[in-house]
């Protein structure tokens, strides 16, 4: 009579590749999640832009408030904050940052003074 099944020594040579392919998984998943926050946090500048504008269009005034408010409901994306540094007749900056990340982005529009690390008009950058 023979028995079929899996040796121990097979099971456990399946388990270690098993374990070899997760570690080199892992690591690279992590990167990816952070790339999609740093996705997130430029969608979230480049759509402020829009909202300002149109903001501008209908009080003459860029908004320079808390984020949202009733008056200009723009709401960034879950767990990014978005802080206007600088606002005036003509220009504005803000910041966006990540709840469960360190890098921060930065866009400019008009005269406003650059936040680090943006330096081209318009155009979301981060560090």
């Amino acid at each position: 009579m023979t028995r079929r099944g899996f040796t121990l020594i097979e099971l456990l040579i399946v388990v270690v590749i098993i374990g070899i392919l997760a570690a080199i998984a892992i690591p690279k998943f992590g990167g990816a999640r952070e790339k999609s926050w740093l996705v997130m946090m430029k969608s979230d500048l480049r759509n402020l832009v829009t909202a300002q504008e149109s903001y501008y269009y209908d009080y003459d005034a860029y908004f320079s408030g808390p984020l949202p408010d009733a008056v200009f409901p723009y709401k960034p994306s879950a767990d990014v904050s978005l802080v206007f540094s600088s606002v005036s007749n003509a220009g504005w900056a803000a910041t966006a940052s990540h709840a469960a990340f360190a890098k921060q982005c930065a866009i400019f529009y008009g005269a406003a003074t650059p936040p680090s690390p943006a330096t081209i008009e318009g155009e979301a950058a981060c560090n």
